[in-house]
C-alpha cells in the first residue's frame, strides 16, 4: 500500500465514455468513503451524462481532451483554459482510471501542469516525476481484470476501499410511468426491452438479426418489447419495426426511438433524442430482461439489478456485466474494423477461434432461461467468478456475474 494523506479534495479522471464512467464508480465511492472527500469528476462530453445520478459524484468538469477519441476535441486554448480551471479548485489528489490499452502521461501532465501535488494511475513505464503513486501496470499480458476491479484495486493503493462494489445509479421510479401509459402498459407490467445502438460500428449486432430476434420474442414469449436509442438510432429502430410483425397486438412492439408507427394496437412510441436519461434508466430498471450490445446500457442494467443478455463484440475483455445475472454471448470484430492499437491486437489475437454473431435462436433461449428464473422484479446479483485470463473471452451463453 502507497503511502498518504488525508486527501479533501480528489480529481477522478475518466474522459471517456458513460459506460466507462459508471465502472469507475465502485472506486470513486471507496476513495470518498475512506477520505471523506469532496469528488470532482473529469471527463467528456460523452461521458458527463450519467454523472448526476452517481451519488458519489459531487461536481462534473467537461473536457474532450485530444489523447482521447472524441468527437471534438479540445483545441490549444481550451486546454489551457482547462488547466487553469484545474489549479482554481486547489485538488490535493488526482486518480486517474484507465483501460490497460491506454496511457496515462497525458493526462498525468495536464494534472502535473495543474499544480496537483499527487497523482495514482496504473503506468507501464516509469512516469518518474508525472506521477508520485505509479502502479505498474500488468495487464494484459498477465492478466486480465474487470474494469470495476482494476479501478477499485487502483484506490486500494491508497487504502481506500468498499464492501459494497456493485454498481449503482439513482432511480426515479415514477419517470417512466407516462412512456409505458401512452403505450398501453400498466406501471407494474412486465416487459422486454432491446437496445440495438452502438458508440463504435465495430460492436454492432446485425441489424437483420435485431429483426429476426424482436419477431421470436413477440411470438414466442408475448411480452411488449420496448427498443430503446439515441437520435441517432433512429434509423435503426424505424427498420427494426418495419420489420417486425408490430400489428398484431396489445402486447405488440413499442419503440421509444424512432418515430410513431401507426401498425400496432397500441402504437409505437418513438422517442429518439427526447428520452431523458432519467427516463431511459427508470425504463431499464422496471424491465424484465434488457438485451443490449456491450455498450453503456449492459452497465446501467446492472447498476439497476435487471437482467440483461449482452451480445458482446470482442473488443475488450473487461467490460461484461458486473455483479448482475446476465447471458454473456460474444462474436468476433471483422477484421477491417480491428483496432490500430497494439496492446488491443495483442488481446485479440489471444482469441484463436473466429465467433459468429449468437443466433436469435439462441437470443430467445437465454432469454427463456432468464426470464424463468426471474420472472418478477430484480433480484440480488449472482456470487462472484474468477477474474479471466488474458486469453479468455466471455464464455458464449452462460449466465455469470463478472467478478
Amino acid at each position: 500500500m502507497l503511502t498518504h494523506r488525508p486527501y479533501k479534495h480528489i480529481l477522478c479522471i475518466r474522459p471517456d465514455n458513460m459506460g466507462d464512467v459508471l465502472m469507475s464508480g465502485p472506486a470513486i465511492r471507496a476513495l470518498k468513503n475512506h477520505f471523506g472527500a469532496r469528488i470532482t469528476l473529469l471527463t467528456s462530453r460523452a461521458g458527463s451524462g450519467i454523472a448526476s445520478f452517481m451519488r458519489e459524484i459531487d461536481n462534473v468538469i467537461i473536457a474532450d481532451l485530444p489523447w482521447i477519441k472524441t468527437e471534438n476535441p479540445c483545441l490549444p486554448e481550451n486546454y489551457q483554459q482547462l488547466i487553469a480551471q484545474l489549479r482554481s479548485l486547489n485538488c490535493d489528489l488526482a486518480v486517474i482510471f484507465t483501460v490497460y490499452s491506454q496511457n496515462p502521461l497525458p493526462t498525468a501532465l495536464l494534472c502535473w501542469q495543474a499544480g496537483i501535488g499527487a497523482t495514482l494511475a496504473y503506468c507501464r513505464e516509469n512516469p518518474y516525476g508525472l506521477l508520485t503513486h505509479w502502479v505498474p501496470d500488468e495487464e494484459p499480458y498477465s492478466q486480465i481484470h474487470h474494469q470495476v476491479k482494476r479501478d477499485l484495486d487502483l484506490a486500494k493503493h491508497l487504502g481506500a476501499a468498499i464492501d459494497d462494489d456493485r454498481l449503482r445509479v439513482t432511480v426515479n421510479q415514477a419517470a417512466r410511468t407516462p412512456y409505458l401509459s401512452n403505450a398501453g402498459i400498466a406501471p407494474d407490467a412486465p416487459y422486454i426491452v432491446l437496445h440495438p445502438g452502438v458508440s463504435e460500428t465495430k460492436r454492432e449486432y446485425p441489424l437483420s438479426l435485431w429483426i429476426e430476434t424482436a419477431n421470436l420474442l413477440h411470438k414466442a414469449i408475448g411480452l411488449p418489447i420496448i427498443i430503446t436509442g439515441a437520435g441517432k438510432d433512429e434509423t435503426t429502430a424505424e427498420t427494426i419495426c418495419a420489420g417486425t410483425n408490430c400489428a398484431r397486438a396489445a402486447n405488440g412492439l413499442i419503440n421509444l426511438a424512432g418515430t410513431t408507427c401507426t401498425g400496432a394496437a397500441n402504437g409505437l412510441i418513438n422517442l429518439a433524442g427526447k428520452l431523458g436519461m432519467e427516463a431511459f434508466i427508470s425504463i431499464l430498471a422496471g424491465a424484465s430482461l434488457i438485451i443490449t450490445v456491450n455498450t453503456v446500457t449492459a452497465h446501467l442494467a446492472a447498476a439497476v439489478g435487471t437482467p440483461e443478455i449482452v451480445l458482446y463484440a470482442l473488443t475488450n475483455p473487461q467490460h461484461t456485466p458486473w455483479k448482475n445475472k446476465s447471458v454473456v454471448l460474444p462474436f468476433s470484430v471483422n477484421e477491417t474494423l480491428q483496432s490500430r492499437n497494439q496492446v488491443i491486437r495483442y488481446v485479440s489475437a489471444q482469441w484463436k477461434t473466429k465467433l459468429p454473431p449468437p443466433t436469435p435462436e439462441t437470443i430467445l433461449q437465454a432469454a427463456r432461461d432468464l426470464l424463468k428464473s426471474h420472472p418478477g422484479s430484480p433480484e440480488d446479483p449472482l456470487p462472484t467468478h474468477p477474474a479471466p485470463k488474458a486469453a479468455a473471452a466471455p464464455a458464449a451463453g452462460a449466465a455469470h456475474a463478472s467478478e
